[in-house]
């Protein structure tokens, strides 16, 4: 029987699953050393988004797809990233003035 579909070797999975693993346990390493601030959520964050993103790319397999696909799939959450932090910037903003003015 032949595939139609392209093979990956089982290999590249596997050291993914590793990076996945040890992704994982850095983001635990965070709560264990008791890290605070914006240092612990800016890590958190950017775990949370490199695991996002090698799964997106291998097992979703993005990695091999289209550049069309690829901007039709990850634009749109993109965009809703950059729209959500300018309205916490004008959230900021406004609490601020309501502060200086209201008191």
């Amino acid at each position: 029987m032949s595939s139609s579909g392209q093979q990956h070797p089982i290999g590249l999975y596997l050291k993914v699953w590793g990076l996945l693993f040890v992704l994982s346990t850095l983001s635990y390493l965070v709560d264990f050393f008791h890290l605070q601030g914006g240092l612990r959520w800016g890590l958190i964050l950017a775990f949370m988004g490199l695991k996002a993103g090698l799964i997106v790319a291998v097992f979703m397999h993005m990695a091999w797809e289209r550049l069309a696909l690829v901007y039709a799939i990850l634009l749109p959450p993109l965009s809703l990233l950059v729209l959500a932090g300018l309205m916490a910037a004008e959230g900021s903003h406004t609490y601020l003035t309501r502060l200086l003015f209201f008191r």
